[in-house]
């Protein structure tokens, strides 16, 4: 007999959440609760009579425990960039009762939703020297101020279990090891891991990191400001794997590349030191984010995406992405 839940993922309706939710906050009466954005997680943008905000419902895989690490690091934050010249960050809506999520039941099991401010400003693409420059010193105020946050709660690291061992696995489950890819994916991992092993024993920089700084969830501006959000993947790990996101961006030209990419180091240096060591390690973590991107696809086949592009073009795509980093012969 099946006794099993009837969605892996679902869709909140945003009368529920209004019904659910509006006498939570301090925030004005309801005006519109829209549903903006499906990513890793649900958007809604919610308009009242004080203005706008945004509604994230997690997925059911992060728990309340994933939740209060997030919060407790942005309450944090917020107070030591308080002054900060280049970086603010997304802040969340506390709740009337002084809390700062709500658990809902949903077809699939539970889901924290939290409210956050509506971030004002542009997006800024980071296609010219200056921006990067001023986006350098911001991720470096970022890492700066991370530094000095102090949080209790347990977390997984950012290291080569989290970004090799664990994808391979998720990979190798999903195409099978019978698959003529799963040879190569297998030595692949145990050399990218060697090389990385090899960097940090010269002297890699390892603390709190953004965990998802590509760009879109940091980019945005006010002022002389960028506003980071987004930390749901905020863990212990290489910084160099916190800017090797930046510099995969796919948006910018590749002509320009390089020297964007100087412009950024140079901010980053004009606020907290990052080494040589450090900037060759970089390219390394762009191939550990692909293979953990991979390993993320697969992660949401099955209650999201769906088989039919994940498929051997995908498979064959990835593999010849990482025949041509030149780390197995």
């Amino acid at each position: 007999m099946f006794n099993q839940l009837t969605a892996l993922r679902s869709v909140l309706n945003p009368k529920y959440l209004e019904l659910a939710l509006s006498d939570q906050y301090d925030i004005g009466s309801w005006e519109e609760c829209l549903f903006w954005l499906r990513g890793l997680n649900d958007t809604y943008r919610v308009t009242t009579s004080t203005g706008m905000y945004i509604l994230r419902v997690y997925r059911t895989e992060i728990t309340e425990a994933d939740v209060q690490y997030e919060l407790s690091l942005l309450s944090q934050l917020k107070g030591i960039l308080g002054s900060s010249v280049h970086t603010d960050i997304g802040e969340y809506i506390e709740k009337k009762d002084h809390t700062g999520y709500t658990v809902l039941q949903a077809a699939e099991g539970k889901r924290v939703a939290v409210m956050f401010r509506y971030i004002e400003g542009i997006e800024n693409n980071l296609e010219d020297e200056q921006s990067c420059y001023a986006f350098g010193q911001s991720a470096a105020e970022l890492h700066k101020a991370m530094d000095q946050v102090v949080l209790e709660q347990p977390r997984y690291e950012l290291d080569t279990k989290f970004l090799i061992d664990e994808p391979l696995e998720r990979i190798i489950n999903y195409i099978g090891e019978k698959n003529e890819a799963s040879s190569f994916l297998h030595t692949f991992a145990k050399e990218l891991k060697e090389r990385i092993s090899v960097a940090s024993k010269l002297g890699l920089d390892n603390g709190l990191c953004h965990g998802d700084m590509h760009g879109n969830n940091n980019a945005f501006q006010q002022g002389n400001q960028f506003i980071h959000y987004d930390f749901e993947w905020a863990a212990n790990g290489w910084r160099a794997y916190d800017l090797a996101q930046v510099k995969a961006r796919k948006r910018q030209s590749g002509e320009q590349k390089e020297a964007l990419w100087n412009a950024l180091m140079a901010g980053y240096r004009s606020v907290r030191s990052f080494s040589t060591q450090e900037e060759q390690a970089v390219d390394l973590f762009i191939v550990a984010r692909r293979f953990w991107v991979m390993g993320l696809d697969v992660a949401f086949i099955e209650s999201d995406m769906g088989a039919l592009d994940y498929g051997s073009d995908w498979l064959n795509s990835f593999v010849e992405e990482f025949r041509d980093t030149g780390i197995v012969e």
